[in-house]
């Protein structure tokens, strides 16, 4: 029985990703797995409160990491349901591998992965393009334009993923999955499609002799869906017989459409919107090559459609130079593109640029108290950080080198053998987050015991993601709906991997901490391994337990003489530097009141505000 319609008003504003979530949940999707990652996090979880609000047959789930959930829900598609998986562009390297073969084995039920793409970058490692890996795994990838369009083509991706049985990429940037837009309201109707595996191991199970064959069906399929109509690119002008062609795609499309029609431009030049950057339509190829002899193409960030084109004498875009290779293309460089194309005189100018303020972790964060204590306790050590806000720690000095999930603890191993023939190897201390640790850090402390590096990490165990919103980790006993769950115990889970020297300690509790510090690392020079989890649940995260501050209100005496030292060692936003007194003072509104400033100061100046 169909239920009723959720909507008083027949449209609401809504974000991108909670967009994307709605057309996943209009489509029938019956599975939806994600690791959480800025800009694509809100998707799960705008899914998974449409469907507690409309109690749909649904499975959402935050994996441990981006493979695993591409795996839950690839596997959920062979079965004959509608599945997605959502991630980040650079989840996606993490994910690569079962995307590369199920493009070869192909699907049953409609498959979409979400790869919500970071031009900028704003939060991210770098601003690839995950057309291109697209394009490497052979499948089709769909571009939206803005939160309705976003929404439209989810219903697209599951029609030419059924049509071709090939799994669907939707790639949003993040100017999509962060904006917001006007969509219609939510109209649910429940699905009947019951899972039914079929049991076929030459596809299923195949091995290379047979993936000979389903790499040619996978050509075959791309050729069949270079002519799919529904994805066809459209034009946006009315302009016919002209020589110039603008081929637009994504967000770009959006702002040449509006800047077209603020120019005037309509009638003498054609703008075609790309909705299927790969694989480009074999009959548009040819047709705007024959008509136009002068085009341009604005996308981000790499030119995948302009190397389709092929033209280099007619076409010019990223590859050429004509549009910038790097950061976001924003409205402004789209319009002085447009108007150099176009021949028109005048530039506009850049937004003027502010003065950056510096990113800092959150007043009274336990992370801070961590590298303060790390920096006390191996103060020449080789510092490995890791993804996360505590990547932060690089403010304080504590963190050295950054490079992807879970590297913390491979790249300490790494500087281990660098230095262990030397007659003083230095001291080094590897920071990772507990979300992260579970994600890839556990296979990287198995190699590292086997191989009895001596280091020391420091698993910062604040009980939730907290970088990308506060969603749960497989220690949070919670799921993506709010359902309870089992919990892994992140001390057994270290001793499994053969560690011998585990401690848990509070980082707030700093001069305790920082003695438990110095004992892990004196044991890590002699013996290997030692890890010292650093638990402290983060103040953001709303599940906390509310607790009073254990300081409570804090002040500054007489007896700071401003020598800047926990401005420069701590850098806790609550601490400001007066501009009369030279002095520093305790910004009551942004301090917490967690009190591990009290023992900082070398002057002793920072104490308790006692009530009369």
């Amino acid at each position: 029985m169909e239920k009723e319609r959720l909507h008083v008003n027949p449209k609401h504003l809504a974000l991108g990703n909670e967009a994307i979530a709605q057309g996943l949940l209009e489509s029938g999707c019956a599975i939806a797995t994600a690791y959480p990652g800025t800009p694509a996090s809100e998707i799960l979880s705008s899914l998974a409160h449409l469907q507690r609000q409309t109690g749909a047959a649904l499975h959402a789930q935050w994996a441990v990491n981006e493979k695993i959930a591409f795996e839950i829900a690839y596997a959920g598609c062979q079965a004959g349901l509608r599945t997605a998986v959502s991630m980040k562009q650079v989840g996606l390297n993490v994910a690569a591998d079962p995307l590369m073969s199920a493009a070869y084995m192909g699907t049953k039920g409609g498959f979409v992965v979400i790869s919500a793409d970071d031009p900028g970058p704003h939060s991210s490692q770098t601003e690839q393009d995950s057309r291109l890996m697209a394009m490497l795994a052979k499948i089709p990838v769909l571009d939206p334009d803005s939160p309705a369009q976003a929404r439209e083509l989810v219903a697209e991706a599951y029609s030419l993923s059924e049509a071709f049985r090939i799994p669907v990429m939707l790639r949003p940037t993040t100017r999509v999955c962060h904006a917001r837009q006007d969509i219609p309201t939510l109209a649910f109707k429940p699905r009947q499609r019951k899972p039914a595996f079929e049991k076929n191991p030459a596809r299923w199970a195949a091995t290379p002799k047979f993936r000979n064959q389903l790499h040619r069906e996978l050509e075959q399929k791309l050729a069949a869906i270079a002519g799919y109509p529904a994805t066809a690119p459209l034009k946006l002008t009315a302009a016919q017989g002209t020589p110039k062609a603008i081929v637009v795609s994504g967000v770009a499309a959006a702002h040449a459409a509006e800047i077209m029609a603020e120019l005037g431009l309509g009638d003498r030049i054609a703008l075609y919107q790309v909705r299927q950057p790969f694989p480009l339509h074999t009959d548009f190829t040819a047709q705007l090559l024959a008509a136009h002899s002068d085009i341009l193409v604005i996308e981000e960030t790499m030119g995948v459609i302009e190397m389709q084109l092929a033209d280099r004498q007619r076409v010019q875009g990223k590859l050429s130079g004509a549009v910038s290779r790097v950061g976001e293309i924003l409205p402004e460089a789209v319009e002085n593109s447009i108007r150099e194309f176009a021949g028109l005189t005048g530039k506009v100018p850049s937004l003027p640029t502010v003065p950056d303020r510096r990113p800092t972790l959150c007043a009274g964060c336990p992370h801070r108290a961590s590298y303060f204590a790390i920096k006390k306790a191996a103060p020449r050590a080789i510092y490995t950080g890791d993804i996360g806000c505590y990547t932060l720690g690089l403010n304080l000095g504590a963190v050295d080198t950054v490079l992807c999930m879970g590297a913390a603890i491979s790249q300490a191993a790494g500087f281990y053998h660098a230095y262990k023939n030397e007659p003083k190897p230095p001291d080094i201390v590897a920071t990772i987050g507990d979300s992260t640790f579970f994600h890839a850090g556990v296979p990287a402390l198995i190699d590292a015991v086997v191989q009895g590096v001596k280091f020391v990490l420091v698993l910062l165990d604040n009980r939730t993601t907290a970088m990308t919103g506060n969603q749960p980790t497989p220690a949070t006993g919670t799921g993506a709906m709010g359902e309870p769950l089992n919990q892994v115990d992140i001390e057994s889970l270290v001793r499994g991997c053969g560690v011998s020297r585990c401690e848990t300690a509070d980082p707030c509790a700093l001069e305790a901490f920082t003695r438990t510090l110095r004992s892990a690392v004196k044991y890590s020079r002699a013996s290997g391994p030692a890890v010292v989890i650093a638990r402290h649940p983060c103040l953001l995260d709303k599940r906390r337990q509310e607790t009073a501050a254990p300081a409570g209100p804090l002040s500054v005496s007489d007896a700071c003489d401003g020598c800047g030292y926990c401005l420069k060692n701590f850098e806790c936003p609550a601490m400001v530097i007066d501009p009369e007194s030279e002095r520093v003072r305790i910004d009551p509104l942004v301090c917490s009141g967690c009190g591990v400033c009290l023992t900082i100061c070398p002057q002793k100046a920072i104490a308790a505000c006692h009530s009369d």
